[in-house]
């Protein structure tokens, strides 16, 4: 059989079963044909192969027994590849369970190495730190009381300065008071004539009532004398009438000297009263010449001046402000937690010693003081009870001024039947591990206080039981724990 390859629109050479070539042309590029060529011959029944046959392409089987061949030929090589594999993985199996199995370690429990705290049973006084400012216990605010001119003015007259008690500060133009205290003399001393003359009147009166009494008592003896003449026909008529006129006469007169006395009686309470009010004159306008000097009321330090030569003060008017720097205080707010804390305490609150810090330039200057009294009213806007405490008397460094911005360290209420722990060592608030035989063992306990980074706590603990200190986050009871250093 020949074979016909086209490469290019060529037709190649085909070898015969017989060996000798046949060569051929295609006629055409696109056309191809089949060569056909006989049956190789057999030696000896047996068909000899060609080599140049064996490149040919071999016979295509065709129709559906062809296809039914293919399929059953995937289907057997599917088959063998799952048996190979499942086969694969049994052999796997085998060998792995075959393989003696791996000592397994000994379970170690965890043990921690921890910090410890040795409980004390002791009382203990925690102190807590406030912040106020220095303020004068005495602060006067000195105003003209009249009205004038300043004329002269204390060269200590500076803000800042110290001055003495009783010291002149401002002096104001004298000339109108010492005029108003003169005539204020004057008016007075024309009083005092006036009451000098009514009480010679009332005197003189007094004697003209005397003596007209007496001569209406002889007039009145004269008249009955006469009338008991007429009866016995001695005296006549006319004797009597005229006897009974002169009795008239002299009653008449006591009657207006006794009333003229009246009057000049209360013309001297009148006087008199006018005295007492020219007398308050006369008060008055001597206070006021004295008020035109503003002296110091007490020992202290110029805190505002606002006078000065020439000026004009109108009465009231705010003229120098003076604080007593003798006698310093400190005030501070205590919250109303700390408040209660303290108040509950067997020392009270007040007199209770405080120690006041004050800082500057880099350098802490620690005074002492004690808490003297409370404010009148609650400080709501800064959330507590204000507080005020004396500094203490005497030399005591640098003396501070008012204003100064203060640290106040404040003894708190001592708790009786305590220890003192780290703050790390309470769990929850509430609860501290101690350390029995390597083991933790929960105990309850009340924190009373915080002082820095240490508690104040109340509970059953005793003398020497070792608190642990060190924060571990998978607390429990039991939990193995060994001290620092400890080997086992």
């Amino acid at each position: 059989m020949l074979k016909k390859n086209e490469i290019n629109g060529t037709e190649d050479s085909a070898t015969a079963g017989n060996g000798s070539p046949v060569t051929g042309r295609s006629p055409g590029p696109a056309k191809s044909r089949t060569l056909r060529e006989a049956p190789p011959p057999r030696l000896g029944g047996t068909p000899v192969s060609d080599p140049a046959a064996s490149d040919a392409e071999p016979a295509r089987p065709a129709g559906p027994a062809a296809a039914a061949k293919l399929a059953a030929r995937g289907i057997a090589q599917l088959i063998l590849m799952v048996a190979v594999l499942a086969g694969a993985m049994y052999a796997v199996n085998v060998l792995v369970d075959a393989q003696p199995e791996p000592r397994k370690r000994p379970a170690f429990r965890t043990v921690y190495t921890v910090d410890t705290a040795t409980v004390a049973i002791a009382s203990h006084q925690p102190e807590f730190t406030a912040y106020g400012e220095i303020v004068a216990s005495r602060t006067v605010d000195l105003r003209a009381l009249v009205a004038g001119e300043v004329v002269s003015v204390s060269p200590s007259l500076k803000v800042g300065a110290r001055v003495a008690e009783g010291d002149a500060l401002v002096e104001i133009d004298r000339f109108n008071y010492e005029g108003a205290l003169s005539e204020a003399r004057a008016n007075l001393a024309e009083t005092e004539a006036r009451i000098a003359e009514y009480r010679a009147r009332i005197t003189m009166e007094e004697g003209t009532l005397e003596r007209a009494s007496e001569q209406l008592d002889f007039a009145q003896t004269d008249l009955e004398r006469i009338t008991a003449l007429r009866e016995n026909g001695t005296s006549t008529q006319k004797q009597v009438d005229d006897r009974a006129l002169i009795v008239s006469q002299r009653n008449q007169t006591v009657e207006r000297t006794r009333v003229g006395l009246i009057a000049e009686r209360a013309k001297l309470e009148q006087q008199t009263a006018i005295r007492e009010r020219l007398e308050w004159r006369v008060d008055q306008a001597e206070r006021n010449l004295a008020d035109t000097v503003l002296r110091a009321p007490f020992t202290g330090v110029i805190r505002q001046a606002q006078a000065e030569v020439g000026r004009m003060l109108g009465a009231n008017d705010v003229a120098v402000s003076i604080y007593e720097d003798d006698r310093l205080e400190v005030r501070f707010t205590l919250t109303d937690e700390r408040y209660g804390r303290i108040r509950s305490d067997t020392e009270g609150l007040i007199g209770r010693p405080v120690k006041v810090t004050w800082t500057i330039g880099g350098e802490d200057h620690v005074y002492d003081a004690a808490i003297e009294r409370l404010g009148a009213e609650i400080a709501s806007a800064r959330g507590g009870v204000e507080v005020f405490a004396a500094l203490a008397d005497g030399p005591q460094g640098v003396e501070p001024r008012p204003g100064a911005f203060v640290a106040v360290r404040v003894p708190d209420r001592r708790f009786e039947n305590s220890t003192l722990l780290p703050e790390t060592a309470v769990y929850g608030g509430d609860t501290v591990y101690v350390v029995n035989r390597g083991a933790l063992e929960p105990r309850p306990v009340k924190v009373r206080a915080y002082v820095g980074g240490d508690a104040i706590v109340t509970g059953e603990l005793a003398d020497g039981e070792e608190v642990m200190t060190t924060r571990i986050a998978e607390i429990n009871p039991g939990l193995r724990v060994r001290k620092e250093g400890q080997t086992r």
